[in-house]
Parts: C-alpha cells; sequence; structure tokens
C-alpha cells in the first residue's frame, strides 16, 4: 500500500487511497471503519502529560488553600449505655433478655435522632434549631453501648449540644418505651482542636478532579480528531501495512 504523506481529512484520503490501491475490499473496509475510533490511552498520556500533570497541580492546591477558607469544626462526643427494668434486680440475663435489650438501644438510638428530641434540645439551649450541628451515632449490635458525636463551629456549645440530647434522649425514653434509664459513661467535653475541614483530603480530591478533567478534556480532542497524520495512523485504521509514500502532490 502507498501513502500519501498529508491529508486534512479522511475522506480526502479515501479518495486518494482508490487510485492507488486495486483492491476494492481493502477500500470498502476503510469505509466500512470510518466511524470507528480507537484512541491509544497510553499515547494519550505521553502527548497530554504536561496538561494532566498541571492540572492536577493547580487544582489540587487551589482546593488544599481553598479549604483554609473554610470555618473551623468542633466535634464533642459522649457515650451511654441502655438499662431495661427487668435487670434492676436480676442477678443473671439470659440470652434472650440480651438480645431484646440490645433490640431497646436500636430504638434509643431512633428517639435519639427524632425530631421531639432535637426540638426539646433546641428549645432548651435558647435555638432556633439543631440544623448547623452534625449528629454521628454509634451502636453496635452486640452492646447497649451507643456513642453520639456532634460536630459543629462553637467548642463549647457543641459539648452542651451533645450532653442536652443524651440528657433529653433519657427522658423520652423512659416516658414512651418505659425502660430503666440511659446512663452516661463519658460526659461531652469542648473539643480542643479542630477536626476539620480536613485539608489534606479536600486537596486531594481537589487534585482527582483536575486529572478527570484534564483526561477528559484530552480524551475527546484526541477521539473527535479524525485526521490522518502519518502512514502508522493508515495502516492501524484499515489493518495493511505501508510499503511506501508519495510526496505531497500539489494541485497542477
Amino acid at each position: 500500500m502507498f501513502v500519501f504523506q498529508e491529508y486534512s481529512k479522511k475522506e480526502d484520503y479515501v479518495k486518494g487511497l482508490f487510485s492507488i490501491i486495486p483492491t476494492l475490499a481493502v477500500c470498502e473496509r476503510l469505509v466500512a471503519m470510518d466511524d470507528v475510533v480507537e484512541v491509544d490511552i497510553i499515547g494519550l498520556f505521553r502527548k497530554n502529560a504536561l496538561l494532566l500533570v498541571l492540572a492536577t497541580v493547580l487544582m489540587g492546591a487551589a482546593a488544599f488553600g481553598g479549604s483554609f477558607l473554610m470555618p473551623n469544626e468542633y466535634t464533642a462526643s459522649t457515650s451511654m449505655y441502655v438499662l431495661v427494668r427487668n435487670e434492676e434486680n436480676s442477678a443473671s440475663i439470659t440470652q434472650t433478655e440480651l438480645s431484646s435489650a440490645q433490640m431497646v438501644a436500636t430504638d434509643v438510638v431512633t428517639i435519639m435522632t427524632s425530631d421531639r428530641v432535637k426540638n426539646d434540645v433546641a428549645e432548651d439551649m435558647k435555638l432556633e434549631n439543631l440544623n448547623g450541628y452534625k449528629l454521628n451515632i454509634t451502636n453496635s449490635t452486640n452492646t447497649r453501648m451507643i456513642t453520639l458525636s456532634v460536630t459543629g463551629r462553637d467548642p463549647e456549645l457543641t459539648a452542651k449540644v451533645a450532653n442536652a440530647i443524651v440528657k433529653d434522649t433519657s427522658d423520652v425514653a423512659i416516658e414512651v418505651m418505659d425502660i430503666k434509664s440511659v446512663n452516661v459513661i463519658d460526659q461531652a467535653t469542648p473539643p480542643t482542636a479542630p477536626s476539620g475541614p480536613r485539608h489534606l483530603m479536600i486537596g486531594a480530591v481537589g487534585a482527582a478532579a483536575g486529572f478527570a478533567l484534564a483526561f477528559a478534556i484530552a480524551f475527546m480532542r484526541d477521539a473527535l480528531d479524525t485526521r490522518i497524520r502519518s502512514g502508522e495512523d493508515a495502516s492501524s485504521l484499515i489493518g495493511v501495512p505501508v510499503v511506501g509514500h508519495f510526496s505531497k502532490i500539489e494541485s497542477l
């Protein structure tokens, strides 16, 4: 197969190919593959290495720096234990009673996140609502221990909100579920260091987003470029080896 060195469009190359390749089957194969887009991923990385590196570094640095403009968050934690009434005077607890008590602890977690408890706490603390606070509750399936973590912007107020939620949850649970109590094991104390924002994680996410964006741009640019620039492009397109080249022929 002979290949003309320069063509601006694939259609022009097809026309020239018909005049120098006598085999009609090869020409039909070229036309049939006209809409197939093949992308060399490794070559794509090599050709766009600078773009990928710059986008990754710049967006990562921007996200990392921007995270310092975010307000600090503080997390206060408290833990509690659910005590069921039938355990009060019982010397031993059966497996059935233990399983039942664990289910009660799960119900206590539901009460803790209820609107009633949130509204009661907000009213007691003279707050409009608790929308500015994030609640994270951990309750293992094989224990009646419950851990509550509250995240907010003010360390002192965050600790008070956590302790108030536990107290109100205990009152509501005793009233609604007829349990003995929800005993506090560790009171929440004001945190001395912020728990967020996580600067490194935000920077890493920004870097990943920059890389993904740059790769998408490079991929689309390469995939939409249908020009044949070399004999290797022509050979890979139709599966026929290049045996020679013609120089560019100017129109007469």
